[in-house]
């Protein structure tokens, strides 16, 4: 098993390359379900979830080529790779378990196979271990639709044999994935579905500009109001996939952790802006480059700073790991509040390994810093917490070892690469 081995103490100097966003790749590689013609994805990043949607896809009956964005027919403005999706022949209504249990988004398919075949029999998911997040505002929403949905032997089985009806829907609590399967199911009903309460994440909005380009009819994109007529059917487009904002925002506290300057290519200021203004008040210089963001850590340590993690436009709850490694080190105390998942301070006793005085109390965790983290053998134990060590072993001294980093591949591509060009001292351990 794969080990990452960093020498700390290196400012981070240089350019990194913000890759496209896997949480916004992800639904719009299900969406290709939703049409016979082909969906052609530009800028996907290469990562362990991506190969598992597509896996998932191909067992559906999806076509599936990838090429790399230099070949015949790509701009050079164009970056990551390219992927085309024919669902064309749809074969298999069914998600089973063992490709399901892996990724949380693969419940995603749900939603578009019922809208387009009239049925589906979907695993329940698994992913992260970072609390419980049930899937009953999804089912909620289906039977809204006119879909018949029960629970038999850890499967979801939906039907809607005479299709899906429009209906009004009201998230009693913003859900991502929930706004994004009924959004796509809504395509391909009939009449009218307003989706009250919606998430707001750029993601989604990408999703909606993907399916608008497809022939979708949506109004209210990027607020919280979506309303969806649905149409006959949708045909094939080519949708370019937005650059990752917590692929960027991890890099912007990576560069104020270690008192580096970064300049993060593609990034896009407008979708961290909780994150510049945390940081701003944090002491740290964020600038918009034209072509990116620059991110350079005033003089002195960071100050301390109070975060609460919150949907979308609030503080993300994908960088809440990676804040309180900049905060075990600034000067004074912070209080970081978890809002969104129950089960997302797992990272905190590795950072204590390694010297940070965190003490957590339910929900909120009071951070005090310390003049310097030490290196040490850690456990990542999911996505996000698995890249806080990384960070974390970036500002302390000694030799850190980030053991099961297959977490941290499945959502942050060639980071020992991008992190050794700006003079990390970083290496991937092999077997």
């Amino acid at each position: 098993m794969d080990r990452i081995l960093i020498r700390g103490g290196v400012p981070l100097s240089g350019t990194i390359k913000i890759g496209g966003a896997k949480n916004a790749a992800l639904p719009l590689m299900v969406a290709s379900l939703l049409t016979a013609d082909s969906l052609v994805l530009a800028n996907l990043p290469d990562l362990a979830d991506i190969t598992t949607m597509a896996n998932l896809l191909v067992q559906h009956g999806v076509a599936i080529g990838i090429r790399a964005p230099d070949e015949p027919g790509d701009s050079p403005e164009r970056p990551g790779r390219v992927l085309e999706l024919s669902a064309r022949h749809i074969n298999s209504t069914t998600a089973p378990y063992d490709l399901v249990r892996k990724m949380r988004a693969s419940f995603l398919v749900l939603g578009p196979l019922v809208a387009r075949c009239g049925r589906a029999r979907v695993s329940l998911p698994g992913g992260c271990d970072i609390g419980v997040r049930p899937v009953d505002l999804h089912i909620k929403g289906l039977q809204r639709l006119g879909a018949e949905v029960e629970l038999a032997e850890g499967y979801i089985e939906a039907r809607a044999p005479k299709g899906l009806r429009g209906a009004e829907i009201v998230f009693p609590s913003v859900s991502v994935g929930a706004t994004e399967n009924l959004l796509m199911a809504a395509t391909l009903a009939e009449g009218e579905t307003l989706l009250i309460n919606a998430a707001r994440e750029p993601e989604i909005t990408d999703l909606a500009h993907c399916l608008v380009a497809m022939g979708a009819q949506i109004d209210g994109i990027g607020s919280d109001r979506l309303a969806i007529r649905g149409v006959a059917s949708l045909h094939g487009a080519r949708h370019m996939v937005i650059p990752d904002r917590i692929e960027t925002g991890t890099y912007m506290m990576a560069a104020a952790a270690t008192g580096g300057e970064v300049r993060l290519l593609g990034g896009r200021l407008d979708h961290v802006e909780a994150v510049r203004r945390a940081l701003e008040g944090a002491e740290v210089n964020i600038a918009d480059a034209g072509d990116g963001i620059t991110v350079r850590r005033r003089n002195g340590r960071v100050a301390g700073v109070d975060v609460m993690t919150e949907p979308y436009p609030g503080f993300p709850t994908d960088l809440q790991a990676q804040i309180m490694v900049l905060m075990a080190i600034a000067e004074g105390a912070s209080m970081i509040t978890e809002t969104i998942f129950e089960n997302r301070f797992m990272h905190v006793p590795e950072l204590a390994r390694m010297g940070a005085n965190i003490t957590v109390h339910q929900a909120s965790a009071l951070v005090r810093g310390v003049p310097r983290l030490m290196g040490a053998p850690v456990m990542a134990t999911d996505l996000r917490a698995s890249v806080s060590l990384v960070l974390a072993g970036l500002v302390a001294a000694g030799e850190t070892v980030v053991n099961r980093v297959y977490h941290l591949d499945r959502g942050y591509e060639r980071i020992e690469e991008k992190l050794a060009a700006c003079g990390a001292r970083i290496e991937r351990l092999r077997g």
